[in-house]
């Protein structure tokens, strides 16, 4: 391939590099991945309402997350394994670190990541939020969570919305084994039957918590003082619940289609929640982003920044730490254009006027 120009070109190259197992594993979602396509396709029903003659000679991106500066709205969602994300596996989160880094971006590590958090840590100098899962031993859940805080990690990213795994037909037929997370040596048995279809599905039915419930949010909070995000909100109930739970900021997140499908492209509900919380936390967004018109989309409709997460692991696939740094870059370019041509200098210039859903168009047809 020559020039790669965009997302789905590095989603072909990782395609191409990957045994198929692991690239089902990375790429697939739940069922019949109504949800996973979704989350694309959405976005391609919103349309822009640009304004011109406006001065937009000096483009400025950058904001802050939770107090921290980075140099567009664009961080790196929680993805596992990324040992398996490239052919030799020799790419691994470390590589990732490096790449958000030199980006200036945060990197939200994920708690079933295949380096140590202290690894990740020590790889290089940036911010970085720890994901979390909630174990049924919950001594192993709590341990995690002071590591991260020894590690220097600046806030905890609860995942709330896997009580039990979805059902990812691909990883059942592949028979995907999971790898040995270095994270949990000793705390307890990884061993899985690949025999039996998922292993991934083996390991999360045993060791996941599925009685987590909105009382545990005060048991978290009582064992860190680092700011805890709620990640897998998609209706205004929860987004209330979130607040009232005191949570420091919501990801309206369906797990990249993973989890139950036919749940709401994440674009569709966004806007939802961010009126339900009417500015007390930030909302941030996750799901089907692959274009830097994606990243102005969700931001017009009351994100404070999204999260990229199969595009990382597609650019690591497809060329290490130098592919992660290419995809963060390529899509904070096409960023940066859709806020000249839209005539926004800079991220508070960018208002719910400059997009029109697909229920504006529909009611306008009454």
């Amino acid at each position: 391939m020559d020039q790669i120009v965009n997302v789905e070109e590095f989603q072909e190259l990782a395609k191409r590099a990957l045994p198929k197992m692991y690239f089902d594993f990375y790429n697939g979602g739940a069922e019949d991945q109504h949800t996973l396509k979704e989350n694309v396709e959405a976005f391609r029903r919103i349309m822009f309402r640009p304004r011109v003659l406006v001065d937009v000679s000096k483009i400025d991106m950058s904001t802050s997350i939770l107090g921290y500066p980075i140099s567009a709205p664009i961080m790196i969602a929680p993805t596992g394994n990324h040992k398996l994300a490239h052919p030799k596996g020799l790419f691994r989160e470390t590589a990732t670190a490096k790449a958000a880094a030199a980006c200036n971006t945060i990197m939200i590590v994920s708690y079933m990541s295949s380096c140590t958090i202290e690894e990740i840590a020590s790889s290089c100098y940036a911010v970085r939020f720890l994901q979390l899962y909630v174990y049924k031993r919950r001594d192993v859940t709590a341990q995690m969570v002071k590591r991260a805080e020894k590690a220097g990690f600046k806030a905890i990213v609860l995942t709330v919305d896997v009580p039990k795994l979805g059902r990812r037909e691909k990883d059942i037929k592949n028979k995907m084994i999971p790898p040995k997370l270095k994270n949990f040596e000793g705390a307890f048995s990884m061993e899985v039957r690949p025999n039996k279809g998922s292993g991934v599905e083996a390991f999360t039915s045993r060791a996941f918590d599925s009685s987590l419930s909105w009382k545990d949010i005060e048991w978290l909070r009582s064992i860190t003082e680092l700011p805890i995000l709620i990640k897998g909100i998609l209706t205004h109930e929860d987004a209330l619940k979130a607040v009232e739970a005191g949570v420091d900021g919501i990801v309206v997140s369906n797990h990249g289609g993973r989890q139950l499908d036919y749940s709401p492209a994440t674009i569709t509900v966004l806007e939802e929640i961010v009126q339900a919380v009417g500015g007390s936390i930030p909302v941030f967004f996750d799901g089907g982003v692959r274009r830097g018109t994606d990243v102005f989309k969700a931001l017009a409709l009351g994100a404070k920044a999204v999260l990229i997460g199969r595009p990382i692991v597609y650019g690591l696939a497809a060329k290490g730490e130098d592919g992660v740094k290419k995809v963060i870059e390529m899509i904070k370019n096409e960023f940066e254009i859709t806020m000249a041509l839209s005539g926004c200098p800079t991220i508070a210039d960018i208002t719910r006027n400059h997009v029109r859903t697909e229920n504006e168009k529909l009611h306008s047809l009454l």
